[in-house]
């Protein structure tokens, strides 16, 4: 089975790419394949712009850039997105993807009477959250329900996918990241055990 592995950093030597590595590193062991969508590397730009907005009225088709993400989650069985925590929330490279990617039309459908259809009811998805914060201080403050009522529920839910497995890899900036190399890769080794069994939180 093939996965697409979202990078949402930056930097091509942080702790982010090095765990997205570690998945393919899994997945490639356990006999699956991957692709990257290297945003920052490749270059996507995350402004919703006014095109953008033209899709989402139906009043223009999607970018050329827009189609290829879309291309490439639809060849996939299910996708990874790995991403740094910022603000409590997806970082805007990754938010960007998101709002231009997951469009009008292609995601969801939405009628002239307000009404929504999700259109992507196949589709399967696993987020990797790396935080600088401690756990505790996630559910102390209530932030790790946040980001699953944000990112689970408000968008995923919206379209009809259904997300996995969520693994939030803690205190990223405190603690030497072997730890969180070992969960990243063992993700990767069991994110295709079965379509129906998600994947524990490590």
């Amino acid at each position: 089975m093939h996965a697409l592995i979202v990078i949402g950093h930056h930097d091509p030597d942080s702790l982010t790419h090095a765990l997205a590595q570690q998945i393919a590193e899994g997945l490639r062991a356990a006999g699956h394949t991957s692709e990257f969508a290297d945003l920052a590397s490749e270059g996507f730009d995350p402004r919703f712009g006014l095109a953008d907005h033209a899709v989402h009225r139906r009043l223009g088709k999607p970018p050329a850039d827009v189609l290829a993400e879309q291309a490439r989650i639809e060849r996939a069985d299910t996708v990874v997105m790995v991403y740094p925590i910022y603000w409590w929330s997806l970082p805007a490279l990754l938010k960007g993807w998101v709002e231009r990617v997951f469009s009008n039309g292609w995601a969801f459908d939405q009628a002239a009477d307000g009404s929504t259809t999700k259109l992507l009811h196949g589709m399967t998805a696993h987020l990797v959250g790396v935080a600088g914060a401690d756990a505790g201080t996630f559910e102390r403050h209530g932030y790790g329900e946040a980001m699953r009522v944000q990112i689970e529920h408000g968008i995923f839910d919206y379209c009809g996918a259904r997300v996995l497995s969520s693994t939030l890899l803690e205190d990223s900036e405190g603690q030497d990241p072997t730890r969180h190399l070992r969960s990243a890769r063992a993700l990767g080794e069991r994110l295709f055990v079965s379509e129906r069994q998600a994947v524990p939180v490590v």
